[in-house]
């Protein structure tokens, strides 16, 4: 089956009060997409974010990022009042989100909601606190300690909680009670307003393209919780640590940081952490798209103080046995594997034994050689085409920064020689659109010609990523019906 989409983040929704969530912004992209003739919407994951404010870095895998949560709907629900949100700072550029200010605005408003809430006497937040108690009850619990302690990682904290004594946990949800109701409260009001999003797409015909990034972070509520899920030792810090060697990204490699999993274990008890995390992301999402899938044939591991990824190795992974086991659990799940970057045969087998579809990124497809695998012949129809991701610059920025040689290649290879400038963007967009790739999902910046002031992403940086933001009526009438046009005559209505 044809079809087409497009990548926008929750974060880069024209939403009031400083950063998208999922208020009326979020069902009138939906409608967009309807009336463009899309069917998919991806996004990036929803969890809580750390330091940094990356996405692939979160407090946990399972919880929702409160900065989503709608804080209209808490006005309409008499928690909260409008002059209380307009009051607060949440910064002045209206196409960049300001994360220090949404820090400081958003959790004190937050908690004055849940005070006025009565929220323990909703039966629902009830249930769901019961329902969800395999991770809910560890990350209020983590969330409400990490406040008590500054906002300190969980390996700074006092050796008796750090380890997880009992008499100690006892203790601090005795003590913290208050604060971890307020955490369970955050994330019952996320996963509400998300249901009620995610039925509205699916009432429009749209389904939704969720991301799990396929470690997690060190200080997060997973890793403090299940200490015996990672490579660590008797203290509970690192051996080793997750990236990827030098590449076309980074001369250096890309040090992630993240703890290793320590695949023997995961093995004999089933994989049943990675089915309880794999079932809760098809709760928040129709297809997932898996991160790093080539880590589950091999993994890069980084000795842990290393300031570079120079000097890691490969490690072998799981492999099929992970896949077999959540086919066998979970049954035939839509899923695309992120399967970008240097690939082994190896990793080309694992692809082909899972059947999953993989990505063809056009960006990468025009070089020197002009014998890329990401150049639109050699598809077969079992993948997804982009123009570019969330760690690509925009298509207009691409071409900006290119060199001649390439863009000489890209330019032959699309015939668009006497394209005008401004209209290039449209000609990688089309050679997508019009590839057999059963999905194609293109980039929102791509579509509004957007330059490299739009990029979401610069890997193995710091300091001006994920906070671009979609402006208000960003696409004309013009524009939408020129999308529909291209959708339907490319076979993807």
């Amino acid at each position: 089956m044809r079809r087409s989409g497009m990548l926008l983040p929750i974060a880069s929704l024209p939403s009031p009060y400083g950063i998208g969530a999922f208020s009326k912004e979020a069902y009138e992209f939906i409608d967009l997409l309807r009336d463009t003739g899309q069917k998919l919407w991806q996004i990036l994951p929803l969890g809580p974010t750390s330091y940094g404010d990356s996405p692939y870095q979160s407090f946990s895998t399972f919880a929702g990022n409160p900065y989503f949560i709608d804080l209209n709907v808490l006005i309409g629900k008499g928690w909260l009042t409008k002059e209380e949100c307009d009051a607060c700072d949440w910064g002045d550029h209206p196409s960049y989100i300001d994360y220090g200010k949404i820090y400081e605005s958003r959790f004190p408003l937050l908690r004055k909601a849940f005070e006025r809430s009565k929220i323990l006497s909703d039966g629902n937040f009830l249930t769901f606190c019961v329902e969800n108690n395999h991770w809910l009850d560890d990350y209020a619990l983590y969330m409400a300690v990490k406040n008590k302690f500054g906002g300190k990682s969980w390996i700074e904290w006092d050796e008796e909680v750090r380890l997880r004594e009992p008499a100690a946990l006892k203790r601090y949800q005795d003590e913290l009670r208050e604060d971890i109701i307020f955490y369970q409260y955050l994330q019952f009001e996320f996963f509400e307003q998300w249901k009620n999003v995610k039925n509205y797409a699916h009432e429009k015909g749209i389904q939704i393209v969720g991301d799990i990034p396929i470690y997690v972070a060190f200080d997060s509520a997973d890793t403090w919780a299940n200490p015996e899920l990672f490579q660590l030792d008797e203290n509970n810090l690192p051996v080793a640590v997750a990236g990827c060697p030098p590449d076309g990204f980074s001369a250096t490699g890309q040090l992630w940081g993240n703890p290793l999993y320590r695949w023997d274990y995961h093995k004999r008890m089933h994989y049943g952490w990675w089915m309880r995390r794999i079932a809760h992301c098809f709760k928040l999402f129709d297809i997932v798209r898996i991160d790093h899938f080539r880590g589950f044939d091999e993994y890069y591991s980084i000795p842990y103080g290393d300031e570079t990824a120079q000097n890691g190795h490969w490690e072998k992974g799981p492999g099929m046995d992970l896949f077999h086991t959540m086919k066998e659990e979970l049954g035939e799940r839509n899923i695309i594997a992120e399967d970008l970057g240097f690939l082994t045969e190896t990793v080309y087998k694992l692809l082909r034994d899972s059947g999953y579809p993989g990505m063809k990124v056009l960006q990468f497809a025009f070089d020197t050689s002009e014998n890329s695998d990401y150049l639109t012949y050699k598809y077969d129809r079992n993948c997804v085409v982009y123009t570019g991701t969330h760690d690509n610059d925009t298509t207009v920025g691409w071409y900006e920064h290119m060199t001649n040689w390439d863009r000489d290649v890209a330019l032959r290879y699309m015939n668009s020689f006497h394209t005008p400038k401004e209209e290039q963007h449209w000609d990688l967009i089309s050679l997508a659109m019009r590839s057999v790739a059963d999905t194609c999902i293109i980039p929102v910046q791509d579509y509004l010609g957007l330059g490299s002031e739009a990029r979401i992403n610069t890997p193995s940086t710091l300091g001006d990523n994920w906070k671009w933001r979609m402006s208000k009526n960003a696409f004309s009438d013009e524009l939408k019906g020129r999308i529909w046009h291209m959708t339907k005559l490319y076979g993807r209505l």
